[in-house]
């Protein structure tokens, strides 16, 4: 039978993992004849967020970037990568290949085939330093079609194409760093 040393740390570890879901304050249902809550804040950008980045519905610059976008290549979202940094979607209908091929033209280096499936090819565009940034600075190119996918959803409702066969990710040296 076991001790009461090993009951008190049962109850002991049950008591500190329900302890944050104590500490969250009730929302109450909402009930007939009550006013509507107020509508929702429309969200911040983050203090961290990269000076001089577009914020994460605008299409960003080459020179924002730093490196050429594919022509033709839609820009469909940024997400705050963390450390300053962001990091930048766009998506083609261009074929992985073509695409791998730009880059190591337009960049001048053969770049590393991370993956073979799905492929993915990634060029680094500048030295990636552990304390002060998140990711390194690179473009990843992905193929979305391989085993016979449709393609990444655009997230743009309504907008097209609906589907992508290849996305591209960029992300940029932070403000300030050297090459």
């Amino acid at each position: 039978m076991p001790s009461r040393v090993f009951w008190a740390a049962i109850v002991a570890v049950m008591t500190l993992a329900l302890a944050p879901a104590s500490g969250q304050t009730p929302v109450p249902f909402p009930r007939p004849g009550q006013p509507a809550p107020p509508a929702p804040k429309p969200p911040v950008t983050p203090p961290d967020a990269a000076p001089g980045a577009p914020a994460s519905g605008t299409a960003p610059t080459e020179l924002n970037l730093g490196v050429p976008v594919y022509p033709g290549a839609q820009f469909l979202t940024s997400y705050d990568a963390g450390r300053g940094q962001r990091y930048y979607l766009f998506g083609t209908n261009t074929p992985f290949a073509e695409i791998v091929v730009y880059y190591r033209t337009v960049l001048k280096q053969r770049g590393d085939l991370v993956f073979e499936a799905p492929a993915t090819h990634m060029f680094d565009v500048g030295r990636f330093r552990e304390e002060t940034m998140a990711f390194p600075p690179s473009v990843t190119v992905k193929d979305y079609t391989w085993g016979g996918l449709q393609g990444y959803l655009n997230p743009k409702r309504g907008a097209q194409p609906a589907r992508f066969s290849t996305i591209v990710q960029i992300v940029p040296m932070p403000p300030g760093s050297a090459r």
